[in-house]
């Protein structure tokens, strides 16, 4: 059966906007696995993101304190539809990137990612397909504040969508 869904990363609330936007919360309500690569800021998203995902996959960021540190593991794993998923904040510079993620994770399908606020979408040499969604909330020097969807199902990964919210 195929599973629906989100990624999420540098949501920075309520440092860098109040809320999620409304269009965030409803694909929330549509996933069935909401991944967030951290830079939460606030155990109070976490708590209603918990509340509100079928699931809910989360790192913590460098921007997360001790309380969510203390809550969310650096790296995390997920197998889902027969794909392996692993999730980190931090990768380093954008040169090298895909080099690097087949070293540090070479069990991993699929590695999602944060902390530059810039929608990645690549492939490393040995086929790991690398995502980082953006930001929902602070688009920094990026034209649209953005998150990924994506199907997975029966080992693939379908689908993906990198979703461009309008100007806050």
């Amino acid at each position: 059966m195929p599973a629906h869904l989100l990624f999420l990363a540098d949501t920075h609330v309520p440092k860098r906007a109040r809320v999620l936007p409304d269009a965030v919360w409803d694909a929330v309500g549509r996933a069935d696995v909401v991944f967030h690569a951290g830079d939460w800021v606030s155990e109070d998203l976490l708590d209603t993101l918990q509340l509100r995902a079928a699931r809910l996959v989360g790192v913590y960021g460098n921007n997360d304190g001790e309380a969510l540190r203390a809550r969310l593991p650096q790296v995390a794993r997920v197998q889902l539809e027969g794909i392996r998923f692993a999730m980190v904040h931090e990768t380093g510079s954008a040169r090298g990137r895909e080099a690097r993620a087949d070293e540090r994770f070479p069990d991993a399908d699929v590695l999602i990612f944060g902390h530059s606020h810039i929608p990645w979408d690549s492939v490393s040499p040995r086929g790991m397909r690398l995502l980082n969604p953006g930001s929902p909330t602070d688009r920094r020097r990026q034209p649209f504040r953005t998150y990924l969807t994506a199907v997975a199902e029966a080992g693939r990964l379908r689908e993906v969508e990198l979703v461009k919210l309008p100007p806050a």
